[in-house]
């Protein structure tokens, strides 16, 4: 079934991802910006979206009904969105189908890695009080979320983990090395950066920076790495002792 808003850009590119929502226009946005927008336009990496609405078989394209057992909102059908998963199935073949959610398991540093790592994927958006969860269990869909916080509708995250996966593929970012230096990539947060004025508001650039010296600027950087996931990310740099201990 070819839905007749459905979006797509660069379907053979190395990176692919599909997005199943109710609210397509909403693609690609901010990741069509920028240096994500050129990696998009040269192919590096695809972007297609299916609107799910156009799966519903009624005259009035219902997409949600009301709870069983009461209660607020309504929810998202479970034959809607199944036929959407099927289409996406039958026609990318993705590797990983992801829904996002507050209750899922929250994304992080080391999830992106993988996701990234493969060729296609799909992301299913809910809105309302969310999906029936029958179709969701029916597929073996894998619940994601970014945090310990509720949005309107799982559009945004989606973008989100698309943007963190894109600028992980090789030739988007500028300089390869630069994703070994950032927060969680090593299990700490990144040290502070600073440039030109040496001078600001009364305050110096740290001497080291300046030195020439690459080995101090390399210890300087891990001190400061590791004094500010201690400060303010305590669980991180415990993850990061104990591994160290291991």
């Amino acid at each position: 079934m070819e839905t007749s808003s459905s979006k797509a850009k660069h379907s053979n590119a190395h990176w692919h991802a599909t997005v199943m929502t109710l609210f397509p226009d909403m693609f690609p946005g901010p990741l069509g910006a920028s240096i994500l927008g050129k990696a998009l336009n040269k192919g590096l990496w695809g972007l297609d979206t299916v609107n799910i609405r156009d799966f519903a078989t009624d005259n009035h394209k219902t997409v949600d009904d009301t709870p069983y057992g009461g209660g607020a909102g309504m929810v998202m059908k479970a034959d809607v969105v199944d036929r959407a998963v099927c289409h996406v199935k039958a026609t990318q073949n993705p590797e990983k189908i992801l829904y996002l959610s507050p209750r899922g398991k929250k994304i992080d540093q080391k999830v992106i890695n993988s996701l990234a790592e493969l060729p296609k994927i799909a992301l299913l958006c809910g809105r309302y009080e969310g999906i029936d969860d029958r179709v969701i269990q029916y597929h073996g869909i894998e619940e994601v979320s970014l945090g310990d916080f509720v949005l309107c509708g799982g559009e945004l995250p989606a973008m989100c983990l698309i943007e963190s996966c894109v600028r992980l593929i090789p030739g988007v970012m500028g300089d390869p090395a630069s994703h070994e230096e950032e927060s969680f990539q090593n299990g700490l947060l990144e040290h502070p950066h600073y440039t030109r004025p040496l001078v600001w508001q009364g305050v110096q650039v740290p001497e080291v920076l300046t030195s020439g010296n690459h080995k101090e600027i390399e210890r300087w950087r891990q001190h400061q790495a590791e004094t500010v996931t201690q400060d303010r990310r305590p669980d991180l740099w415990k993850q990061h002792i104990d591994k160290q201990n291991s």
